[in-house]
């Protein structure tokens, strides 16, 4: 009677059947041995009003939902019955239900978002949000580690040694047919509070140790996909993962909107060849200042050459490992031009031009950028994507996070972002209810007093 009938818990309880928590912890909990555990339900129900709330503990969520009537009715306690206290529930989260749990909590949300039919993956929006980490910065070491190897060197060094053939040069030697060669190591710093974080500074941000969490979204703003990773993992290097989950569950996705830290060649390339569409924006290019500008240099495809402004021919050299066709100009014409010093500053005075082999995926991607498509979906960002992180961090206390370790902040931010998907999912569930009664004579306000929105 104390609780209102259009309260946000009342519209939650009504969405979605807890009774399946039971089945996706079944196998956690023993039928026949040891003490009377807690119910898994009223557990995931107080982490739920944790992140729904945006309160920034367990603590502080146990004391709230002692006081509060609407929170023991949702956990389905009276006003003198005792609260499961915070230590359970941590304890549960942290011993008890595993990361896969917590995966299976995610997709079963995202389920009933499907059957409802709200979710529409064909155009997806990926991008990244930084949450700082429970560390300090001056807690830190230098260490060494190795470079982590990309996942498509191998196609690319197969390619690399064809085109080097193709153009009269030696192939690079594979390290499989000599002694293997000690990867390249490089140095970072690490906390020593929480060494899975990395440092994290941009712009006018405060540098500090961080996570960043890979996102996509639908363009309702059902949050699909989320990838954990150190502050320090660039957008491009995650996007693997996210992209490869994608396909798994949602092989309906059409279109992939990012922003401009994700138009890379490789991005590119698998994405077309998966047929599907980048929608990605202008990048601009990385010259130096007062330089000539790239434009001014421009590729013949004919003869497999580049002209500079001044029309001489800078031909073909190499290919490197990076993937890279390097094409370079004479010294001896080079060196009486008026524009060397915007041109080049190298000594020996030789202009060097590269491209990468999957060039073309870039400049496929730049068509699409013109495009009404390109335009169209690129233009949701703000109120997609970009809206799902606004929400999160302003709403559900996604700022800063209090656990540590790079499982633990992981199943943190999905329990986060499902909890966003169940509020929308209530929310519209009942706002469809009551557009329905509206159609069919049933007045507003009786609407209400039943109980129905």
């Amino acid at each position: 009677m104390l609780v209102p009938e259009d309260h946000l818990l009342r519209k939650i309880d009504k969405a979605v059947d807890f009774e399946k928590i039971y089945e996706i912890v079944e196998d956690l909990y023993c039928e026949d041995n040891g003490r009377a555990s807690r119910d898994p339900v009223v557990l995931f129900k107080m982490v739920l009003i944790q992140h729904l709330y945006g309160i920034r503990s367990l603590r502080q969520t146990w004391q709230d939902v002692n006081m509060n009537i609407a929170y023991r009715w949702f956990l389905g306690y009276g006003m003198s019955q005792q609260i499961p206290h915070f230590a359970t529930v941590s304890h549960a989260f942290r011993h008890r239900f595993t990361e896969e749990t917590v995966e299976a909590i995610f997709r079963w949300i995202l389920e009933e978002v499907e059957k409802a039919g709200y979710l529409k993956p064909e155009v997806v929006f990926i991008d990244g949000t930084h949450i700082k980490a429970n560390a300090n910065l001056k807690k830190q070491i230098k260490r060494a580690i190795p470079e982590a190897a990309k996942t498509y060197e191998k196609q690319l060094m197969e390619e690399i040694n064809a085109d080097r053939e193709a153009h009269g040069k030696k192939p690079f030697k594979d390290d499989d047919d000599d002694e293997p060669k000690p990867p390249k190591e490089k140095i970072i710093t690490e906390s020593t509070t929480d060494p899975d974080s990395g440092v994290f500074h941009k712009g006018e941000h405060k540098k500090c140790f961080a996570y960043e969490a890979h996102t996509a979204c639908d363009r309702h703003n059902f949050v699909l996909e989320v990838e954990v990773t150190a502050g320090n993992v660039h957008d491009s290097v995650a996007f693997d993962s996210v992209y490869a989950d994608l396909k798994e569950h949602y092989p309906e996705v059409q279109v992939l909107t990012m922003d401009a830290g994700y138009k890379t060649p490789w991005i590119c390339k698998q994405i077309f060849d998966d047929g599907r569409i980048p929608s990605l924006p202008y990048k601009r290019p990385m010259t130096k200042e007062g330089n000539l500008p790239w434009y001014e240099y421009v590729y013949d495809e004919y003869y497999d050459c580049v002209l500079c402004p001044h029309d001489k021919v800078l031909s073909y050299s190499t290919t490197n490992r990076e993937g890279y066709r390097e094409y370079k100009s004479k010294s001896y014409v080079c060196e009486n031009c008026p524009d060397l010093k915007r041109c080049t500053l190298s000594q020996s005075k030789t202009k060097v031009i590269a491209q990468h082999l999957w060039k073309e995926y870039i400049e496929r991607a730049e068509d699409i950028r013109h495009s009404e498509l390109g335009k169209s979906t690129y233009a949701l960002r703000s109120r997609t994507i970009e809206r799902v992180f606004a929400d999160a961090k302003e709403k559900h206390a996604m700022r800063y996070t209090p656990y540590r370790g790079l499982e633990a902040v992981t199943n943190w931010v999905k329990l986060k972002f499902a909890t966003m998907n169940l509020k929308k999912l209530a929310l519209w569930k009942s706002f469809c209810s009551f557009f329905f009664a509206l159609f069919h004579g049933i007045s507003p306000r009786t609407f209400v007093a039943r109980g129905l929105f």
